[in-house]
């Protein structure tokens, strides 16, 4: 999962700012934005931990299994409402997101006893090519619907909505978590 200390640091810095803004909109969202919100901040703090470069912190053996546990368990806690038959709070992209670090997750834990498998650069039997691209495909369809919705379109008044719940921001960050797993899914 570990490329250039340089790119490993930027996603560490990337994955702590969005986990961290979205933990500020758990904190002020209404009781049922919460889980979205608390959802978006694991992933982001979940990225930020997977990214910090092997000099700095050896996350071997005990990162990979709990990537893959802690992740997998989020993806089917996203599914829960679909299973008690409200599917309107159901966020299919969390699911996504929350598997594909999961599958990231258990890459590592199969690269782990290779060497240098998993790094850029270097041969890997970790991670499938195809569900591998097409999860880029997907995380980079994500990224350019958020970026398009960023781009700014006449204004219609003053927005009052406090800074943590701001559309422009949450579009932001899931702006910014897409791009993110685009760059971890590239070094599989």
């Amino acid at each position: 999962m570990h490329g250039p200390p340089l790119a490993g640091w930027l996603l560490v810095a990337l994955g702590a700012a969005t986990g961290t803004y979205c933990l500020a909109h758990w904190l002020t969202a209404p009781a049922g934005a919460r889980w979205g919100a608390g959802s978006e901040a694991l992933l982001g703090w979940g990225m930020a931990l997977m990214a910090v470069p092997a000099g700095v912190l050896d996350q071997h053996p005990w990162g990979p299994p709990l990537y893959a546990v802690v992740f997998g368990a989020a993806g089917a806690g996203a599914l829960l409402p679909v299973c008690r038959g409200r599917p309107r709070r159901s966020r299919p992209h969390h699911v996504v997101e929350a598997w594909t670090m999961a599958y990231m997750g258990a890459a590592m834990l199969q690269g782990s006893g290779a060497g240098h498998a998993g790094h850029p650069g270097h041969p890997s039997a970790a991670g499938l090519p195809l569900l591998t691209g097409a999860l880029l495909l997907y995380f980079t369809g994500y990224a350019l619907r958020s970026g398009v919705r960023l781009v700014p379109v006449a204004a219609t008044g003053a927005d009052s909505a406090a800074w943590p719940r701001r559309p422009e921001l949450t579009d932001a960050c899931r702006l910014a978590m897409a791009t993110g797993m685009c760059a971890m899914l590239l070094t599989l």
